[in-house]
């Protein structure tokens, strides 16, 4: 996006270059990185960041309306909702896609925003590696707001760990070594101290939970949440897990609601020129035409079950349209030039939200290229100059 930077970064490139630069990043965690690392960070112009931010500050405030609960009550699954629900969710990521309006000029459009975590770990290691391969100039950034590699670690120990003893919070996923980015798991333990646990060895003493660690039971006293229910649900010949339905004496980081609550049900709610035009499928009143639309469900995770050629007969065969949404197709702009073809990216931004805090604040963030028709492992195959990266912002 930046031509300058671009072409310097371009000229410079070698394989040789590149696989030194994987091997230091695989070193992290040998064995653990599973998704492609993209040849390339993405350059990104302060104008074009601010866009990104300004769009951030408008969706925060729908979250933090008074009515934002209200207007999300119906976003949780009755068989997903989990007791204990706090007052915001401690992490939120915006992913925006690098697109050309009708006038041809650059632009961002939110694609989806979780109040999830992400790569919160891995790419405080990423960022700092990359930085070092593209050879960055001092004045461009991964980090936001005035955040470093210091202090946005320190912020991401106060909100996980803060004054608890790390052994008492895990990290919690379901067959974590199974999950492609457990690469991120390992980097948050050393980051954090912190253990991570299979969802299976929770147990469960009243209200009470535990886990077992050198023979000994371990109280959990915060558990920093990795579970997508959506995954857990597709999980086949699972062992016996705790009920999730019950009330425990542990805090959640989020707790797992705020994954429904925030998330492709907000979008409807959002009304700025950098979020596209969203409607349920239940509630369309007038005929729109296809073609400008994608149609997603709700309880989805990593674009599975998305529509992008929606055709009359998608939508007559669905039978809980409340559940679904429209969304106004984006121009994805394939302005990062590479060898070949060059290539579209989606860059995420990671908000924190601090317990005594009013809104959350933006710090890091990560990026995805793609070559193929949606960004992802399976529209990208046996490409080059895709997959994971970190875009660099100029300050």
């Amino acid at each position: 996006m930046d031509k300058n930077l671009r072409q310097q970064f371009n000229r410079a490139f070698t394989e040789e270059k590149y696989n030194a630069y994987m091997q230091k990043i695989e070193a992290l965690h040998p064995g653990a990185l599973d998704f492609r690392n993209a040849e390339t960070p993405v350059f990104v112009p302060k104008a074009f960041k601010e866009k990104m931010l300004d769009a951030c500050d408008e969706i925060i405030n729908v979250l933090t309306d008074p009515h934002f609960i209200a207007l999300t009550q119906n976003s949780i699954p009755k068989e997903m909702n989990v007791p204990g629900e706090d007052a915001h969710t401690q992490f939120l990521v915006f992913d925006f896609g690098v697109c050309k309006n009708a006038a041809g000029e650059l632009e961002p459009q939110l694609i989806e925003m979780q109040g999830f975590p992400t790569l919160f770990g891995f790419q405080v290691y990423h960022s700092r590696l990359t930085a070092e391969y593209a050879n960055l100039p001092s004045n461009y950034s991964a980090y936001l707001n005035g955040y470093n590699e210091e202090s946005y670690t320190r912020l991401l120990k106060e909100i996980i760990v803060g004054d608890l003893n790390p052994e008492n919070v895990i990290l919690l996923e379901i067959f974590p070594r199974q999950q492609k980015t457990r690469i991120d798991f390992y980097c948050t333990e050393t980051l954090l101290g912190i253990k991570t646990v299979c969802l299976t060895k929770v147990k469960a003493e009243g209200k009470n939970l535990f886990y077992e660690s050198g023979g000994k039971k371990i109280p959990i006293k915060r558990i920093y949440n990795r579970v997508i229910f959506d995954d857990l649900d597709k999980q086949e010949n699972l062992p016996p897990i705790i009920d999730l339905s019950k009330p425990y004496d542990v805090e959640w980081v989020p707790h797992p609601n705020w994954f429904n609550r925030i998330s492709k049900y907000t979008l409807p709610f959002i009304k700025h020129q950098y979020v596209p035009e969203t409607y349920f499928l239940n509630e369309i009143k007038q005929a729109v035409d296809l073609n400008e639309f994608v149609l997603k469900p709700l309880f989805s995770f990593a674009g599975m079950g998305v529509v992008i050629d929606v055709q009359q007969s998608d939508i007559d065969a669905i039978q809980d349209p409340e559940n679904w949404i429209l969304q106004r197709k984006v121009n994805y702009a394939p302005v990062i030039e590479t060898p070949n073809e060059p290539a579209k990216a989606e860059i995420r931004l990671f908000y924190f939200w601090k317990n005594e805090e009013a809104r959350p604040v933006g710090v890091l963030n990560l990026a995805r290229l793609s070559k193929g028709k949606m960004i992802g492992t399976r529209y990208n195959k046996d490409k080059d100059w895709v997959g994971g990266s970190v875009a660099f912002f100029e300050q």
